[in-house]
């Protein structure tokens, strides 16, 4: 019989009416890659590669993998096009297409070597038991905590010991109610505890375990290096945190903070702390070491779903590529709420994915503990209850759900209860302050601020396609969290990402399996709060509003490396050549890494530099003036249009909460001032020069080099009057 070509594929796709497309032939898969989930959280995880055996196919020796060769090729070049230059987009389209019928041509001749899915069918069914008793408590603890949070005695919008106290009471009934104990302890712990009893403490060390080191130190790398410089300056959003930081120091404890249209609390909080416990202060860096944290709390659970869509080697590599990549570094350095998106996005699709394939109870409590704190962190996560529901209903509507759709029903109420429940002090407020809760929100889906620009539908699908997109093209104009006009990806994870998404697509088609729909569809779900963007349709895609797209983006990119690594191992057999493979992989691995390097510390930091005012000079000068014969009290910036914020002068210098802003109409008020004055104000404000010099005729007049074009700054000091 003759096999079917790509041809008859994708004729038989484009025309359904004339019959079922041909069926794509079993890929081949490695045994022993399918996850035990006992063992979803074993520590060390190791690269799996292992020698093999030739594959044969049909009785012959596997031929050499030329289709794959080739289609990474044409993929390589067409990226290295876009990159270079958008004037090239048609030709890398085309060479995107070969590499597109090239994989698939692959696939059909089962040269593709993937990794097999988790093993579903001897989980057990999920218990419905409940602790009545417990439960009669904990309904009327939820309803007293809710009206706590609405107690004008207590000020409405305010944390106080008795809202907080009720809120947590009633968090713990309702895990006490439900809650199975030992049915997910993790066996890290359990080992952890063995380790610690013995009497004598024997370390072991593994090549798997060096490999896990060297990962985590090099993203740990990414994440903390040159903090304090990268970047180097704040702009307007980070002096209305910090204001609000200060705030919480002073003893406020507001449920939801409504300076600059208002912001949930959780990043409030947590920089209070650390400025607390690091002894930071109000400072951009406390604000920094929060977002640069919550960045790499995020990679673990990158690593666990990755490591259910294709093993461990898929884990540890998503773990590596987002933890070097210049996108995820960028929305967690920059300081403000963008990676707490991804932060509690990840936990809360792990464990709901976990629960589907395992039907444990206690991975729905989990994952709806994380949405609900999610919900005090970036506004962006408003969305993600609608992705979850959207990863139970495909469960469903798959063969893997069968006699257990009730209990996913059932695991998916008690997901949303429990993120209900932390999610309380914010419901009592939108229910007493609706607009302010929603205007951001309504600001950009709606038309508050102002009309759409256009058909609403096509504003929709324009930006749906630009975001879709922009891991290879365009990743926005956006100069605070992102390098304007080049791709989200750097030109090998570009490469990858698109090879994993063929990959998962093909492996679906074949095995149906739930996760794998799941997994390409999350990409665009995770999008979504830039792509409903309808008002401003200019501001997507947005690299902070789809951060939690780094989730899929990088399992799939994962799974992709992976896949292309284990077709040549299996396909190529002469132990010169797999060292040859060995080699391949490590430097693909270096070209990521150095990549994602130059982007992160030297293009971004350059670029940003060059857009970002340099408040910090400024501060340096005000504090340099107070330490040595001025005041802090005696230093004054004229403002001028689209110039320096002036609060942030004031946290620069040291003297948060001060605003240096001083008019130009009110410098005659200064005469009053006997002691040295410092005037700051910009170069071309020749207005103020001249009526300073008609002020203070025994003034001087310096011209601040900052090394920055543009960006030199004048000072004018008058010396004290003496009586």
């Amino acid at each position: 019989m003759k096999e079917p070509s790509v041809l008859d594929y994708i004729k038989a796709l484009l025309m359904p009416w004339k019959g079922k497309p041909p069926v794509i032939p079993p890929l081949e898969t490695d045994a022993g890659v399918g996850i035990d989930h006992e063992q979803l959280v074993q520590p060390a995880p190791a690269i799996e590669i292992e020698e093999q055996k030739p594959a044969v196919v049909e009785g012959r020796k596997a031929a050499l993998p030329w289709r794959t060769a080739a289609g990474l090729s044409a993929g390589l070049i067409a990226q290295i096009f876009l990159t270079a230059s958008k004037a090239n987009a048609k030709y890398a389209a085309i060479l995107y297409l070969i590499a597109l019928i090239l994989f698939v041509l692959a696939a059909l001749e089962r040269e593709w070597v993937l990794g097999d899915l988790p093993e579903e069918g001897q989980a057990a069914p999920m218990p419905l038991t409940i602790r009545r008793n417990v439960v009669y408590i904990a309904i009327p603890l939820v309803l007293f905590a809710f009206l706590a949070f609405g107690d004008k005695a207590t000020e409405s919008n305010q944390f106080s010991w008795l809202n907080l106290s009720l809120w947590l009471l009633a968090l713990s009934a309702m895990i006490l109610a439900v809650y199975i104990p030992g049915q997910s302890k993790p066996k890290i712990i359990t080992r952890l505890v063995e380790f610690i009893r013995q009497p004598e403490w024997r370390l072991r060390v593994t090549r798997e375990s060096l490999i896990v080191l060297a990962a985590a130190a090099l993203v740990v790398f990414f994440r903390f290096f040159r903090l304090d410089q990268v970047p180097h300056e704040m702009f307007s959003d980070q002096a209305e945190k910090l204001l609000d930081v200060m705030d919480v120091l002073l003893g406020k404890t507001p449920v939801f903070f409504i300076r600059n249209t208002g912001r949930e609390a959780f990043q409030f909080y947590l920089t209070a702390l650390i400025a607390i416990v690091f002894g930071t202060k109000i400072s951009f860096i406390s604000l920094k070491i929060g977002t640069a944290i919550a960045g790499l709390l995020t990679l673990p659970y990158i690593y666990l779903l990755g490591k259910q869509v294709g093993g461990r080697t898929v884990g540890l590599l998503a773990f590596v590529l987002a933890g070097v990549a210049y996108w995820p570094n960028v929305i967690s350095r920059v300081g403000l709420r963008f990676p707490l998106y991804p932060l509690f996005a990840a936990p809360a699709i792990f464990y709901l994915v976990r629960g589907l394939l395992y039907r444990r109870r206690n991975d729905f409590i989990w994952s709806g503990i994380a949405l609900g704190i999610g919900l005090h962190g970036y506004s962006p996560i408003r969305w993600l209850p609608v992705v979850l529901m959207v990863i139970v209903g495909i469960y469903l509507l798959h063969r893997h759900s069968r006699g257990n759709r009730s209990q996913a029903v059932l695991g998916l109420a008690a997901l949303a209860g429990f993120a209900l429940v932390l999610f309380l002090p914010l419901l009592r407020y939108t229910i007493e302050n609706p607009d302010s809760f929603s205007f951001r929100m309504l600001t950009r889906l709606g038309t508050v601020e102002r009309p759409y620009p256009g058909a609403v539908g096509l504003i929709f699908l324009s930006n749906l396609w630009k975001s879709l997109v922009m891991f290879f093209y365009d990743n926005g104009s956006v100069w605070v969290n992102s390098i304007p006009g080049r791709p989200a990806l750097d030109t090998v994870t570009a490469v990858l990402f698109f090879t994993g998404c063929v990959l998962l697509l093909v492996r679906y088609l074949r095995k149906r399996h739930w996760l794998d729909l799941i997994m390409l569809l999350l990409v665009p779900l995770l999008m979504m709060t830039s792509i409903l963007s309808l008002a401003f349709p200019d501001e997507n895609p947005s690299l902070n509003r789809s951060g939690a797209a780094i989730i899929p983006v990088f399992i799939i990119a994962a799974f992709g490396f992976d896949a292309i690594v284990r077709t040549f191992l299996r396909r190529i057999t002469a132990r010169g050549a797999k060292a040859g493979i060995y080699l391949s992989t490590a430097v693909a691995l270096l070209i990521i890494v150095l990549s994602n390097y130059r982007l992160v510390f030297n293009t971004y930091s350059q670029q940003y530099n060059r857009s970002a005012w340099n408040t910090s000079q400024i501060g340096q000068v005000i504090s340099d003036f107070a330490g040595a014969e001025g005041s802090l009290d005696t230093a004054y910036v004229i403002p001028y249009p689209h110039w320096v914020d002036t609060r942030l002068v004031g946290i620069q210098a040291g003297n948060p909460g001060k605003d240096y802003a001083l008019w130009g109409d009110q410098l005659e008020t200064t005469l009053a001032e006997p002691r040295v004055k410092l005037f700051i104000f910009y170069p071309p404000d020749s207005d103020t020069a001249n009526k300073l010099e008609s002020l203070y005729p025994s003034g001087s007049l310096y011209q601040y080099d900052s090394g920055l074009e543009g960006k030199d700054f004048m000072m004018f000091f008058v010396p004290s009057i003496q009586p």
